[in-house]
């Protein structure tokens, strides 16, 4: 069973940056596709980046193209490096993590983090 623990999160102002990060175990962390998705208060939850098994293709909502980065780091962790970070960011950010890049991109994958807090103040 894959176990995911977010980090990271915090209250910042617009226009500053933040690193969150996710910790992944109890499977292979090269054989699964990672993302990111969000929800915000009284919206739905929606997909914000994800990164494919091989490290090499990356995928972004269209809000957060050109500001955020994912990565994966080292043997079992993705990242994200939010910048210039907006109000419209305020969200609780959820990793995720599936055995095919659809699962994940579509958010149907059963495996999720339990999400860190991130408020940006304007």
């Amino acid at each position: 069973q894959v176990l995911l623990v977010e980090s990271g999160g915090g209250l910042v102002q617009a226009g500053d940056s933040l690193r969150l990060s996710c910790e992944m175990s109890g499977r292979t962390f090269g054989d699964y596709h990672m993302g990111w998705f969000r929800q915000a208060p009284g919206k739905e939850r929606e997909f914000v980046a994800a990164v494919r098994g091989n490290s090499v293709a990356t995928y972004y909502s269209d809000s957060v193209k050109g500001r955020f980065t994912v990565s994966r780091d080292g043997a079992n962790t993705v990242s994200l490096q939010m910048n210039s970070l907006k109000s419209s960011d305020t969200a609780v950010y959820y990793c995720v993590a599936g055995p095919t890049f659809g699962s994940v991109a579509g958010g149907t994958t059963d495996s999720w983090g339990r999400g860190t807090q991130v408020t940006v103040s304007s």
